[in-house]
């Protein structure tokens, strides 16, 4: 596609495109020329924002002749339905993380990906992050020697933020392990070599008005041996950003009086949790748009410490420290240019070089049969064996 503008439209104005909008904006090869949603300030919030058409339906926008690539955010459950109809219309794909409901819908993705001959990218996912690439980088480098074991946790608030009603329903989707899971396993395959033999886990479900997980802890054994632990919890007690220098996952410094805000807004909302939700985000009445000033760290997803023969590695959101054999040392990343250029730049060199992406179907894939494993583990109370595993690519 040489230097010309990648044209992009957007199906679902909702959390993730408000997440993703700085991105958008900041990448200079990046033009929004359409969207769909079914709320109608979100999409007048476009129109003036971009002087482009939008819709209530995402047919509208993966047949225009004027879109290069699709960017999916919208719900969970019909990620496989949009994707399928923007290969059909013969557009590339970016799906928000999880990529489906089911490995069935997931394959029928990559089916649909492969017949149209075009690309498939699912993320944000924050395996995307820089430093996760860094430390990918050392362990790929082998001066470390082999990984062997890998510990991942993140507490955070994220059960008591507004939801709709499917987003505490586990059935379409909601809960922690599809939402969360779907960072944290992909960051933990991404450094543990990719292929994760079984997984044993266990989850909580622990306030009656939220039913749904929201909190799990897992076992993963890979292949090549090594092993990790993976534990979430989103009841909104203990914030583990005091483990990341006081960064919060966004990559900006937490405000002094974070703690428990999402809880006392809830509380305190005159609105229901939907219209809460739609108000905060891309078009509501409570929306601010997004600042442009250069971030002063990346985003992350929780304390991780990686452990090698000859080293720990523990990504920050500022670089990786190595606690090698006899000396303790940090890698320190520059800054980034705007918010996930990560993703851009990803989906850039797909586009111009064809270069098969790193998060691409299969990966996905991979990383939502681990998110499906913890949920059968925790219900049958057994190792739960995978099949659709692959590799990870050098970085």
């Amino acid at each position: 596609m040489g230097a010309r503008a990648i044209r992009v439209g957007v199906v679902g104005l909702g959390r993730g495109f408000t997440l993703m909008l700085p991105t958008f904006v900041a990448e200079r090869r990046i033009k929004l020329v359409a969207a769909a949603d079914p709320i109608a300030a979100a999409r007048e919030q476009f129109e003036r924002d971009f002087a482009a058409p939008s819709f209530a339906d995402a047919d509208a926008v993966c047949e225009r002749t004027d879109v290069d690539v699709v960017y999916i955010a919208s719900p969970h459950q019909l990620h496989a339905e949009h994707a399928r109809l923007a290969f059909a219309h013969g557009k590339h794909v970016i799906v928000e993380k999880p990529m489906a409901l089911s490995l069935a819908e997931c394959t029928a993705m990559i089916d649909a990906s492969r017949q149209a001959g075009r690309h498939l990218i699912v993320g944000h996912s924050h395996s995307f992050d820089r430093p996760i690439a860094r430390c990918r980088e050392l362990v790929e480098s082998c001066v470390f020697g082999a990984v062997r074991m890998i510990t991942a946790l993140n507490f955070t608030d994220f059960l008591y933020r507004p939801r709709r009603p499917e987003e505490l329903h586990t059935a379409s989707g909601g809960g922690v392990v599809f939402s969360q899971g779907a960072h944290q396993l992909d960051i933990v395959r991404m450094l543990g070599g990719g292929e994760v033999e079984s997984v044993r886990a266990i989850t909580g479900a622990w306030d009656p008005s939220r039913p749904t997980e929201g909190a799990y802890s897992a076992l993963l054994r890979f292949r090549s041996g090594a092993f990790a632990h993976a534990t979430y919890s989103g009841y909104g007690h203990y914030d583990s950003d005091e483990l990341m220098d006081g960064i919060g996952e966004l990559g900006e410094p937490k405000a002094a009086d974070a703690y428990g805000a999402a809880r006392r807004r809830l509380a305190q909302a005159t609105l229901d949790e939907s219209a809460s939700k739609a108000a905060r985000n891309y078009g509501g009445l409570q929306y601010r748009p997004p600042s442009m000033i250069q971030p002063t760290a990346w985003q992350h997803f929780g304390f991780l410490v990686v452990c090698c023969d000859r080293a720990d590695l523990r990504p920050t959101a500022t670089g990786v420290a190595i606690y090698a054999d006899d000396l303790r040392s940090f890698d320190a990343l520059p800054r980034p240019s705007y918010p996930r250029e990560e993703v851009l730049q990803e989906l850039i060199s797909a586009l111009d070089d064809d270069v098969p992406p790193l998060h691409d179907g299969e990966w996905a894939r991979a990383s939502l049969e681990a998110c499906l494993a913890i949920l059968e583990s925790a219900t049958q109370n057994r190792d739960v064996q995978l099949v659709f595993q692959c590799k990870v690519p050098r970085i």
